[in-house]
Order: structure tokens, then sequence, then C-alpha cells
């Protein structure tokens, strides 16, 4: 096997003519040199230098070895300075998936202050939701993936709860975010404190992604009723127009209300308290990545303000 450090040696030989001066070029003893040429030229399997007296001239071999030389060992200080770049976050890429909630109201603030500390670092940002961004993270598709997941530990048979498993993951916790009510604003109820989520056994309702859909059944069911979902949707503005519409009751995380103005719908607390815990997941060996860890300190930090 032919070493880069044998390569330098060949390279200084030829470019100086003896190994006396190259070893002043290389700051290193002429003995050092010898062997090391020995060593190439054993790797090789064949002569590359002719010695002759004090001259000392290249093989054919020699010539050829010395000609890819000069673009090995420049492709190799690239790639050490690129990786050296990236170490230093004077380079490097993040690609981030969130959920939709998470990209309006905690993703902003994280890149904006990521892209101030780092601007070297590319980061971008694609929408979706949990498990499909987690499979995008082992897929090699990201490097965060933002998700969230409610306290029940679900059992289905269609696959969802395999995906949904995060014991291979590298789990950032960022915040716990509430669920509350969402109903029009002449509701009996809109003007309540607080509201048992029992009360809206008969009314119509708006859900939102497949995972929230059946927390919020598992819930109703839990409170002795199955809701009558009769529009779903994962675009809370839509959301909130079809409740402000007198089309039917909603629950919404608190994260949501951050980015979006209710226009004819109030916010209720519900009971019982719902929460879902939202994370930042990545893969272990790319938490040691610099640009990735520095990543994912933002995000820690945004959910602190």
């Amino acid at each position: 096997m032919i070493e880069a450090r044998h390569l330098r040696v060949l390279r200084a030989v030829a470019t100086t003519g003896s190994f006396s001066a190259a070893a002043r070029e290389l700051g290193c003893t002429q003995p050092a040199v010898s062997q090391q040429m020995k060593a190439l030229e054993q790797s090789t399997g064949t002569p590359l230098l002719i010695r002759s007296g004090r001259e000392m001239r290249l093989t054919q071999a020699g010539e050829a070895l010395v000609r890819h030389a000069t673009g090995i060992l420049a492709g190799l200080t690239a790639a050490e300075e690129e990786v050296a770049a990236i170490a230093g976050l004077r380079a490097g890429r993040v690609r981030l998936v969130s959920f939709p909630s998470g990209s309006s109201a905690l993703v902003p603030s994280a890149l904006a202050a990521m892209r101030a500390a780092h601007p070297g670092t590319r980061v971008s940002l694609v929408e979706a939701e949990p498990g499909r961004s987690v499979e995008m993270l082992r897929e090699g598709d990201c490097e965060i993936a933002l998700a969230f997941r409610y306290p029940e530990v679900e059992v289905r048979g269609d696959g969802q709860a395999a995906r949904e498993e995060w014991d291979d993951l590298v789990v950032r916790p960022l915040l716990t975010d509430r669920l509350v009510g969402v109903l029009p604003e002449g509701h009996r109820l809109a003007g309540a404190d607080r509201i048992g989520i029992g009360e809206l056994a008969e009314e119509p309702w708006i859900a939102g992604c497949p995972r929230c859909r059946r927390h919020l059944v598992e819930v109703c069911e839990s409170a002795g009723f199955t809701p009558r979902i009769d529009f779903a949707t994962d675009d809370y503005p839509a959301v909130f127009g079809l409740v402000g519409a007198g089309l039917g009751v909603a629950v919404m995380p608190e994260l949501a209300l951050e980015s979006v103005v209710p226009m004819g719908a109030r916010t209720v607390p519900v009971e019982p308290l719902v929460q879902r815990e939202i994370v930042a997941l990545t893969l272990p060996d790319l938490e040691r990545v610099p640009a990735v860890g520095a990543m994912l300190d933002r995000l820690t930090e945004a959910t602190r303000r």
C-alpha cells in the first residue's frame, strides 16, 4: 500500500535531486528520507530511483508515480482543508426536517441564531410529520428531525409503532406542548375558564394529522365517547377557519397558536390535560458532527426564549 507520506518524500527527492536536500525541505534527517524511499520501493515492488555517485534520477516507474503524486497530494490537501473547515464550523451543512407547527414557531429563531453564529454552515429545512421525518433521518436524507410523541405508547398492527421507536436515536428533549380546545366564538363554552373534553361529545370535530387524529380518538374514548370527525387537515390556519365558520370544534397545540391568528375562534384549556413531547432527533454518529451539535444547541436555546 502506497502511503501519502511516502509520496511526499518521493516528490521532495525528485524536486531537490538528493536525499539530503529533500531532508532539509521536509524538516527531517537524511536517514529518515532513505528509509521512507526504501519502504515506498518495497510497496511498489520496483525501483523508483537510480543512484549514481552524487547524482540521482527517477526510473520510469518513479516518473509515473511522481506525476500521479502531484494530483493525489493536492486532492488530500484539499480534503484536509475541507474537513478542517467543517470541523471548525466554517463550512458544512445541516438538513433539518420539522413538523409544521415546529417549522413556524420553533425553528426560525434557531436557524437565525445558527446562521449568525456560523454563516459558513448551510442549513436547509423541509417539512414532514413524524414518523416520516424519522424515516428520512434513518435513510440519510437529513441530519436532524423534529418530532413529537404523546405519553401513551401506541401498539398497532400497521408498523407505525415500529417506526416510532427511538431507541437507536439521540433524543434531545425540547419542550412539552399542551393542547387546548378551539371553539367558535359564539359557542356556549367559548367563555369558560376550562372545559372537560366530555362536554364536547355531541360536537362535530376537525382533526389534524393522522397521529394527532388517533390520539384525539383515544382521549375522547377514554372520556366515554367517540368523536364525530367531519373534517381533517394538517393546516392549522385551515383548522381555525373551519372552527371560526362554526363547522366544528378542535384541539390544537399551543405551539401552533404562536404563528396563527384565530379568526372567529376562541381557545379554551381542556381537561384532562393533554400534552405532547417535542424533541430533536439525530443519529449517534451525527451528534458528534460539529454543525449538527451546534444546530441541536440552537434548537434547545430557542425553546428557552
